[in-house]
């Protein structure tokens, strides 16, 4: 260990607190590209990542304009046909969410739209375009509803009495109009994973839901991040000693469109996780941000390196 042991961790995009040299990924290709459509959201959630709450709009709303050049970009790189995801904030918030998820949707490309499934989902102009649009292109609509837990009283614990039957009534409706379904949990509850999935999978057969529990692209389970988390620091001796391919993690094959207040145009991120944090703008074309990405943020290891998150399918 070297002199610079003191050093606060995470500061330095070359090198970490102990001296070593800090891992980078590369960008090898677009496998998910996701838009932030706006922190504003109906509910404010206990640990949320990206401080989501009725009054956040530190990331505004995305319109049609927004998403349209970008969608050019991965026609003029060749990247046709791929996942294209929405997260908020609340996605349904957004006002233009429906002609922007037909805009992808008839451009080629699959969408995987990340909902709380309660009240923004569910009022009738919504309701009506997502039915139009799942008529018209199926299974290329797929809907990730996030349930922390698969019990009311810790979903609940998380995001707010009466969340979990709300956001039932919206996940009953998507599975009676036969979207393609996803859910989204949490490790927070220091369960094993087998007696999560169990649980889950309880619940999944009482309302005749079809989601494959065992499936994780169908039931993700994700590992828990926190701002005042203490992991270590990623090196380049790490992909040995871990047995882990860079080419794995999100920054590899994803970038973030997110939009901030009072910015004339987007920006894109190099993930999901880091949406506020300068270091991880990359540019605001997709050209700009098909760069390597140091791994200098705690959310990198405790999710990405060792937690093994992903938000794509």
């Amino acid at each position: 260990m070297s002199d610079t042991a003191l050093v606060e961790k995470f500061q330095d995009p070359k090198i970490t607190a102990n001296g070593d040299v800090r891992a980078r990924v590369a960008y090898n290709r677009t496998k998910t590209l996701w838009f932030n459509t706006g922190t504003l959201c109906n509910i404010e959630c206990v640990n949320c990542y990206i401080e989501s709450s009725p009054t956040n709009d530190r990331l505004v709303y995305l319109t049609v304009a927004d998403v349209a050049p970008y969608l050019d970009e991965l026609d003029a790189a060749g990247e046709a046909e791929i996942e294209i995801g929405f997260t908020g904030g609340e996605p349904f918030m957004a006002p233009e969410m429906i002609d922007i998820l037909r805009l992808v949707l008839e451009r080629g490309h699959s969408v995987l739209m990340l909902t709380n499934a309660m009240q923004p989902m569910m009022r009738p102009r919504v309701k009506g375009g997502l039915m139009a649009l799942r008529e018209t292109y199926g299974d290329r609509l797929t809907m990730r509803v996030s349930l922390d837990h698969f019990s009311p009283e810790l979903h609940d614990k998380e995001r707010g009495a009466g969340s979990f039957e709300l956001a039932m009534k919206g996940l009953r409706w998507l599975s009676e109009n036969e979207f393609s379904l996803a859910l989204a949990g949490r490790t927070i509850w220091g369960e094993e994973e087998e007696i999560a999935r169990k649980g889950y999978a309880a619940l999944i057969a009482t309302e005749h839901l079809k989601i494959d529990p065992d499936n994780t692209t169908e039931l993700v389970l994700f590992p828990e991040m926190r701002p005042d988390g203490d992991p270590p620091e990623i090196t380049t001796a790490c992909w040995g000693i871990l047995d882990k391919d860079p080419n794995e993690l999100m920054c590899a094959s994803q970038r973030m469109v997110v939009k901030r207040k009072g910015a004339k145009s987007p920006t894109v991120v190099a993930c999901t996780l880091l949406p506020y944090d300068k270091q991880f703008e990359l540019g605001e074309t997709l050209q700009e941000a098909r760069k390597s990405v140091p791994l200098n943020h705690s959310y990198c290891a405790s999710f990405c390196v060792l937690g093994g998150g992903s938000c794509s399918a």
